[in-house]
């Protein structure tokens, strides 16, 4: 059972409540509006020491790379060079402990980028901050900052410590820790009625960004007592599970040895019993022990798994550890969030209604207001994005306005207030004043006292008429539009305030706004569904507008829940609504919502990829099987505490990243089976040896098994691993989490199909070339006697044999589900060019004489070769059979489960 992390509250001074009256906060704080003296500050520095996120210890890199050179699989190749050291064969020794490091550092720098999540946040923080000491502002570093220091924040600064507004107004961008994607402003003199302190209008926080504004704030939280230092401990506190694969790799590596050592320990003391000598029997065991371990497994699923971190790039997804490719392509819940990903993270207006509720009739007179009812710049592309969305429209409108033909023409401005929800101009149009007004229409609709008509009239606004506003407006809404109010009047006088200017307006329409869903995201989705993956929107944003969103792109979202109402949740009603079959989503998601909802999924068996880009996402990517952090909008936080960076922020890259890892551990199987397929006829020849006690002389040994294990069978297996991926990849459901790279099917496939119908072939080709030279059982082929060299011909093809039948298992291990002609004989040309390989070694090592001296070799009559050459079809074709006979019907989930 998971042990689910409760992080510690945001603290700020002991009994101190920061969303109390101000005039309480400072007496509480013992702090004044006009700050601190300097010899307090001091003093309260020294007590609480600085405002910094707490370091993490260096990393322990010899550990860690220690941990790569005895992994399961390194320990088996450990043991096979000591045996190949012990058998004399010093150079093949040094080989393999070349493979064993070399793997070991490759694995060992592709885990060292993935360990910086919390020293990332530490950028978060401003260098020097604005402060009142001794009743001046003074530019202090902001690590010097203490509880009850006064900042003034102006347009443009990071927030350097968590703090309560004093005065002044400011928008701040705060999506790393929110997710809400546009500015939000806060204000001293607003009432604090929010559910959650990360929502208070008077509270700011470290790290988020003044857009716009002024104001004076005390501090009351620094440091590890921050948000941003809680999500910091909370992130430090979360440590990386074993991926699915590791998990198996592991596993194989452990069945690995044990077969290897109990075939070597059991047939030790059978060798001795059928007559073989001890020195005799022990070297017999050996050869078993080498023959069974796979000593190119290990590099192949490293280099296998690199080539899926290469594709990944090319799709737009950066990976930053091997084995979360395979992860990627386990998963069987997706939770991502909304904003620039499943949407483009770019506003536009969808639609402009009349007060009919029609399309407006006169576009042109509502572009006119948009145009100059606002303080963005289009030309330099600054200010919210609402309000450059709006001017885009205007603009289509033929009512484009530079800033300075707006600004000249401008003789008053009321900004946005957030109390009332909407901003005003009066500007100087064509020889009169024109009040120009737009906002939410539950605060501009009151303020109107007429309609414009279709026919350009104005009529007056009637109660049913408002009812019917009221009605369009929620329909609007509900449809995921922002809506926002047009309206205006022709003044006589240039208004004396803002309530004279606002009144008696005129409505010109209803304008909904949207964040429109990426094209391709409503396939990806489809892909998802069809691939048996859920898919559920996490998200800082408004519910029905992330519902609405869903919807689009066809995620079955019939139930929203808030963050109210998850944090309310026990644990079993929320296993039920994660596992019970529904889409969902959670709107106004805080960090350990995300965090609790991993945790909830993994504890029911999902595989969980968690997407994020803002820093409150951080403790959950850490959390989840796969964190996917955005590239372009994500925090550097985000991004260290991923395994996987999207380059385009799009989830249809997770889609198409869950299709590659699918493909990569299939291949996975396909070499593990094609590498497993070989040790029956490696290990059959030995037990036959020891059966006969000698009378039949080993009919392979040591030094070619491991020929065959590091030199012919790599490049093949390797070329397994970027085989293209089988039709139907992603019409099959998710593989379960406690299911294993190594099946029963798979073990008939290769032991006892295809590794039988070898091992018969190889000692066929063995006996073939003995008694053509007149041999018979216990006859003498030691060095120096008549038969040695017809010996060195029968092992020699005995090697042989093997080789021609790897080429057989090789293309029977590119399929699964359906026939080697459904995907074509040639479509993997880095297989046919690891064939060519194999056969050019093979041929080096029985014809090249100072080759032949290593590894016991002999050139082979021309007439074997005619033996040799059905042996690939014999194999394939034997295993082709046994998938025809075994293959399940269309539409049901068969082969490899």
């Amino acid at each position: 059972m998971t042990t689910h992390l409760r992080p510690p509250p945001a603290l700020a001074a002991p009994g101190v409540d920061a969303r109390e009256p101000i005039g309480l906060l400072l007496r509480d704080l013992r702090s004044a509006p006009g700050g601190l003296t300097a010899r307090e500050a001091a003093r309260r520095l020294q007590a609480d020491g600085p405002n910094e996120l707490p370091h993490r210890g260096g990393r322990q890199w010899p550990m860690a790379l220690l941990r790569q050179l005895v992994h399961p699989l390194a320990l088996l190749l450990w043991a096979a060079a000591g045996l190949a050291w012990f058998a004399g064969t010093t150079n093949l020794a040094i080989a393999i402990v070349g493979v064993i490091v070399l793997n070991g550092l490759l694995a060992f720098f592709q885990e060292q980028q993935a360990e910086r999540a919390v020293e990332a946040l530490g950028k978060y923080l401003p260098e020097r901050s604005a402060v009142l000491r001794d009743g001046a502002v003074v530019h202090l570093e902001s690590t010097g900052l203490v509880r009850g220091d006064v900042v003034v924040l102006a347009e443009g600064d990071r927030i350097p410590a968590d703090a309560r507004l004093i005065d002044g107004m400011v928008d701040i961008d705060a999506s790393m820790l929110t997710g809400e994607s546009a500015p939000v402003t806060h204000a001293a003199d607003t009432a604090d009625n929010a559910d959650r302190p990360l929502d208070s209008p008077v509270l700011v926080f470290s790290g988020t960004v003044c857009v716009a504004g002024a104001a004076r704030a005390v501090v009351h939280a620094t440091g590890r007592h921050t948000e941003i230092g809680r999500i910091a401990s909370l992130s430090a506190r979360i440590g990386r599970d074993e991926s699915p694969l590791e998990r198996q790799v592991r596993r194989v590596a452990w069945l690995i040895a044990g077969v290897a050592v109990l075939v070597g320990a059991g047939f030790l003391p059978l060798g001795v019993v059928a007559g073989l000598s001890w020195p005799a029997a022990f070297v017999f065991a050996i050869g078993l022990l080498v023959a069974n371990v796979p000593e190119g497994l290990l590099p192949t699923i490293t280099l296998a798994l690199a080539a899926g971190v290469r594709s990944m790039a090319k799709a737009g997804a950066l990976v930053k550890r091997l084995s979360a490719v395979e992860t990627l392509g386990s998963t069987t819940v997706i939770c991502t969030d909304k904003t620039g990903t499943l949407t483009t993270n770019s506003m536009r207006v969808e639609e402009l209604r009349g007060p009919d509720g029609a399309d407006s009739a006169h576009p042109g007179k509502a572009a006119a207001v948009l145009a100059r009812c606002s303080t963005a710049d289009l030309a330099a592309g600054s200010g919210d994005p609402t309000e450059l969305a709006l001017l885009r429209f205007a603009g289509d409108y033929g009512a484009a306005l530079s800033a300075e033909v707006r600004e000249a023409a401008r003789e008053a401005l009321y900004p946005f207030d957030p109390r009332l929800k909407r901003m005003s101009t009066v500007d100087f149009v064509a020889g009169g004043l024109v009040v120009a007004v737009k906002g939410a229409p539950e605060q501009v609709l009151p303020l109107c006292t007429a309609e414009l008509a279709a026919g350009g009239a104005e009529e007056e606004l009637t109660p049913a008429r408002r009812a019917a506003l009221a009605a369009l407006v929620d329909e609007m809404a509900s449809r995921a539009l922002r809506v926002l109010a047009v309206a205006r009047r022709v003044a006589d006088a240039l208004p004396g305030s803002r309530a004279e200017a606002e009144d008696g307006l005129c409505l010109l329409g209803l304008v909904g706004l949207v964040d429109p869903p990426r094209p391709e995201v409503a396939a990806a989705v489809a892909d998802c569904h069809s691939a048996g993956i859920t898919v559920h929107v996490v998200t800082g944003d408004n519910g029905l507008t992330a519902a609405e969103i869903a919807r689009r792109v066809g995620i079955g979202a019939h139930r929203v829940v808030d963050g109210a109402a998850l944090a309310s949740m026990p644990e079993p009603e929320l296993d039920t609504v994660l596992v019970g079959g529904d889409e969902v989503v959670f709107s106004r998601a805080a960090p350990e919502d995300k965090l609790r909802i991993a945790d909830a999924l993994r504890d029911c068996g999902e595989v969980v990829a968690m997407t994020g880009d803002g820093v409150n996402d951080a403790p959950a990517l850490r959390r989840a099987d796969i964190g996917v952090a955005m590239g372009i909008g994500g925090t550097d936080v985000a991004k260290e505490a991923a395994t996987v960076v999207l380059t385009d922020d799009n989830f249809a890259t997770i889609v198409a990243g869950v299709r590659e890892g699918r493909r990569v551990f299939d291949n996975v199987r396909k070499f593990v089976l094609y590498i497993f397929a070989h040790a029956v006829p490696e290990v059959l020849p030995f037990l036959l040896f020891a059966v006969s006690g000698g009378a039949i002389p080993l009919p392979l040994t040591v030094l070619q098994i491991l020929a065959i294990d590091l030199g012919t069978e790599t490049l093949p297996a390797l070329a397994l691993g970027r085989e293209p991926a089988e039709p139907g990849l992603m019409g099959r459901p998710p593989r379960s989490r406690r299911e294993g790279v190594v099946t029963g099917r798979m073990l008939l496939r290769a032991w006892g199909i295809m590794g039988l119908v070898s091992a018969v072939l190889v000692l066929g080709a063995y006996f073939a070339v003995l008694y053509a030279a007149g041999w018979h059982p216990g006859a003498d082929v030691s060095a120096g006697t008549p038969l040695h060299h017809a010996y060195l011909q029968a092992t020699t093809a005995s090697f042989a044999a093997i080789v021609f039948c790897q080429i057989g298992t090789a293309f029977a291990a590119r399929t699964e589900r359906v026939s080697l002609r459904a995907i074509g004989v040639g479509t993997n040309k880095l297989l046919l060019g690891g064939i060519a390989f194999e056969v050019l070694f093979a041929a080096a090592l029985v014809y090249l004489p100072w080759l032949q001296d290593v590894f016991g070799t002999a050139a082979l009559p021309l007439w074997v070769y005619a033996v040799l050459l059905p042996m690939p079809v014999l194999v394939w074709g034997s295993d082709e059979l046994f998938r025809l006979m075994t293959r399940a019907p269309r539409g049901t989930r068969g082969g490899l489960s």
